[in-house]
């Protein structure tokens, strides 16, 4: 299945709670929408790995993606190295998007960083013919998205754009959700953790208004990239309109 746009992220919820809006954009737009999770999170205090992937999987179906997958790297220790590289090639040749959204460049958790980096190094190398690879016995072909986009997670890093997700934000907020084990429920006997507290998921509506009130919408998600996004022309740009 090729896709137009894939979500790469370290953790199960990175994708919700950053870019969730975005992807459900695009997927109502009828393109052919996925995520990738690279580990179980099975190092987060709260739930087990396995509650985890069922939680993912209704998030993934709430926000109607077409496919999730998770490669079962390990959690905290995941590097940026050949074998981790290499795993990750496979599936970016597998689905060939056009558009990847990865983990933020730098943030809190450490994972998030080193993450977004092997993303990033992964979509490069995937587009060279002279790294072979297969899948499921079968040799695969060489494919480089053309554009890769980093969230921002928890710290907040200037965007260099931001997408109106007024239309689909309370749905990102359904997805978020899904997580049940990993947010804030009063009957919850589990120990408290930075996500668990209340007043976490307000702070993610929080930040969603603040990005839309800078591009004159209700609700907006930010978006790093490194190399400078082009237009083809002044209208194309969407701006606030003037008072």
């Amino acid at each position: 299945m090729k896709l137009h746009l894939l979500g790469i992220a370290v953790h199960p919820d990175d994708i919700e709670l950053s870019a969730a809006g975005t992807l459900i954009k695009h997927a109502r737009m009828g393109q052919k929408v996925g995520i990738i999770d690279l580990t179980r999170g099975e190092l987060g205090t709260r739930g087990t790995p396995e509650l985890r992937l069922e939680e993912a999987a209704d998030a993934a179906r709430i926000m109607g993606m077409a496919v999730r997958e998770n490669l079962g790297m390990r959690d905290g220790f995941l590097t940026n190295d050949e074998a981790h590289q290499m795993l990750l090639i496979q599936y970016i040749r597998k689905y060939r998007p056009e558009i990847v959204i990865a983990n933020a460049i730098a943030d809190r958790h450490p994972d998030h960083g080193k993450a977004g980096k092997l993303i990033a190094d992964a979509c490069f190398l995937s587009g060279l013919r002279k790294i072979e690879t297969t899948l499921d016995g079968t040799p695969q072909t060489a494919w480089r998205p053309k554009r890769v986009y980093h969230m921002i997670q928890d710290r907040f890093t200037e965007p260099s754009f931001i997408v109106d997700v007024s239309d689909t934000h309370a749905t990102k907020m359904e997805a978020i959700k899904a997580y049940k084990s990993q947010f804030h429920d009063p009957n919850s006997s589990e120990p408290l953790t930075y996500i668990s507290r209340g007043g976490f998921l307000e702070s993610i509506e929080a930040r969603a208004m603040l990005l839309g009130k800078r591009i004159g919408v209700q609700y907006g998600e930010g978006f790093v990239s490194e190399n400078v996004p082009g237009v083809a022309d002044l209208d194309s740009l969407k701006l606030p309109e003037l008072a």
